[in-house]
């Protein structure tokens, strides 16, 4: 079915290609979507304007806060080997996979929007610190709401989605609000009803990286590891450890699967693999 606009839409897209400022895009958008045509052909067109709106008020919010110095009003700092957030469709159970996973002391209750805010937990996974970032329900639109824009900043800057779902088409729909705010990221679904055990095997699969021991000589292995990257090598070893290792660097012992021998002397070439325990011999 053709969309045929009739001339008022027409006349309202032309003022949004005439105009030269944020603002006015914003409000000929705003006039282009409340003059679309509502039949079932236009859907497309709808999605479009929508999208086109979403990522004017962000790079508007952008600006915005970088004039004023100011913060994200949901800003949050990364920490740890990643930074994973958990997405769900109000009262989806986001709340009890996080105090799940974390322990950490959140609001669970029967009814939707429990969560108003990001609420954070560290999930630590055989000594590997990775930090779980509870936001609220996700919302048609969601981007066009009072704090969809900060929600979102926060999905942006994460490694990895985590989606709690109850039906199907809670994933199909949330993956598609971020698509529309052309957010490109890692995702896994999982129910509320999953162990614990299970989610956090999931979530180290899904995030790439390995746990390497570094060790003295004669010693056992140092706890916690240190999470690299899949595929990190030696070199990346010493300089997470000290910027000065790599330069010094004389020879390594290798032990895990990545020697082919246990205590195996490698360069700094050497990749290594999950589990391996590592000496770091300088000059």
């Amino acid at each position: 079915m053709p969309v045929n606009p009739d001339i008022h839409y027409q006349k309202a897209e032309q003022e949004y290609l005439e105009a030269d400022t944020a603002e006015k895009k914003i409000k000929a958008l705003k006039k282009m979507m409340s003059l679309a045509p509502s039949h079932k052909g236009s859907e497309g067109l709808r999605k479009q304007l929508k999208t086109r709106l979403a990522k004017l008020k962000y790079s508007q919010e952008k600006t915005r806060l970088r004039k004023k110095g100011g913060k994200n009003i949901f800003s949050i700092k990364k920490e740890g080997a990643a930074s994973i957030v958990i997405l769900g469709v109000p009262n989806s159970g986001k709340s009890t996979v996080l105090k799940q996973l974390t322990n950490a002391d959140v609001k669970i209750a029967p009814y939707p929007f429990t969560t108003i805010k990001p609420e954070q937990g560290v999930l630590n996974y055989k000594g590997i610190k990775i930090q779980l970032i509870e936001l609220p329900g996700i919302v048609e639109s969601m981007e066009l709401t009072e704090h969809g824009l900060s929600i979102f900043s926060i999905i942006r800057n994460a490694n990895l989605v985590l989606i709690i779902y109850e039906k199907k088409e809670e994933i199909t729909f949330i993956k598609q609000e971020l698509k529309e705010a052309d957010l490109d990221k890692p995702i896994i679904s999982i129910t509320k009803k999953d162990t614990a055990e299970h989610v956090k095997e999931i979530i180290w699969k899904s995030l790439e990286l390995i746990k390497v021991y570094t060790k003295q000589p004669g010693k056992k292995a140092d706890y916690p590891p240190v999470a690299l990257k899949k595929g990190s090598t030696i070199t990346t070893l010493a300089e997470r450890i000290h910027k000065d290792f790599a330069k010094k660097f004389r020879y390594a012992k290798v032990w895990g699967a990545s020697a082919k021998f246990p205590g195996q002397t490698v360069g700094l070439e050497h990749v290594l693999q999950d589990e391996d325990q590592v000496e770091l011999h300088m000059k």
